[in-house]
């Protein structure tokens, strides 16, 4: 399928491993210029390098809402333009409601909530002012089905959400689509250190009886920013293998 992406310009968050690369991957495999962002450079040249010639790195922690504007500009001024943000952030320390402290908190919000909407300022008025634009949020199942472990993670991408849907609602007649992905269990470094390396054991629970492959990941991000795609706003869309168990 031609997915309308050729010569499109992208920012992708986080985008040195994991989901963040696969999503990179897939819309340079579409035709786009992409800059992507880490926190450590080396690890930022090598994925660059993977990546090939339409790869951008930008050097940028958006674990706050300074370094997340600060990484979209960059992008701009690397590529022209943003067509396509993709918003992205590992996630904060595990720990329940007795042993995570108040100031937990607000670092937190920054990372996961503050960090999307510092990088939608940032990019999403000039794709209103050109008519055309895609937003895509990486979030998480937990936004949907609480992990009892991730209370920092479940507050703050709940919030993101309701900012997202929000957004979406205000942007959806300039021809900007602002949706979301919720990643249930992908075989990424994050998982690695939340449940270690038993990939099987982790099949386990999901009804497919696998863990989700990256690049499969990616290529549902590049299907939400293609031209098909342009009547699907303001969802919030579970990639899990059928882990999450409600009816919506």
């Amino acid at each position: 399928m031609e997915l309308g992406l050729d010569g499109r310009r992208a920012a992708v968050a986080a985008a040195s491993s994991g989901l963040g690369f696969e999503a990179a991957r897939a819309l340079i495999a579409e035709g786009a210029a992409v800059a992507i962002c880490g926190r450590d450079r080396d690890r930022l040249t090598v994925a660059a390098k993977r990546l090939g010639e339409r790869a951008h790195p930008v050097l940028a922690d958006v674990a706050t809402p300074e370094g997340a504007t600060a990484f979209v500009r960059e992008a701009q001024d690397a590529l022209g333009a943003v067509d396509i943000l993709v918003t992205n952030a590992g996630g904060p320390p595990p720990g329940g409601f007795a042993s995570t402290p108040l100031d937990a908190y607000a670092p937190a919000l920054d990372l996961n909530l503050m960090s999307v909407v510092a990088m939608c300022k940032a990019a999403v008025p000039a794709m209103q002012q050109r008519g055309w634009g895609r937003v895509v949020a990486i979030t998480s199942i937990s936004v949907r089905q609480p992990i009892p472990t991730l209370i920092l993670s479940n507050t703050a991408r709940a919030g993101a959400t309701g900012f997202l849907k929000t957004l979406a609602l205000e942007v959806a007649k300039d021809g900007v689509t602002v949706n979301s992905l919720q990643p249930g269990y992908h075989a990424t470094e994050r998982l690695r250190t939340l449940r270690g390396g038993d990939w099987d054991a982790v099949a386990n629970e999901i009804p497919t009886g696998t863990v989700g492959d990256p690049a499969d990941f990616g290529a549902f991000v590049a299907f939400l920013c293609s031209q098909q795609a342009r009547f699907l706003t303001g969802s919030a869309i579970t990639v899990d293998g059928g882990e999450y168990a409600g009816l919506m």
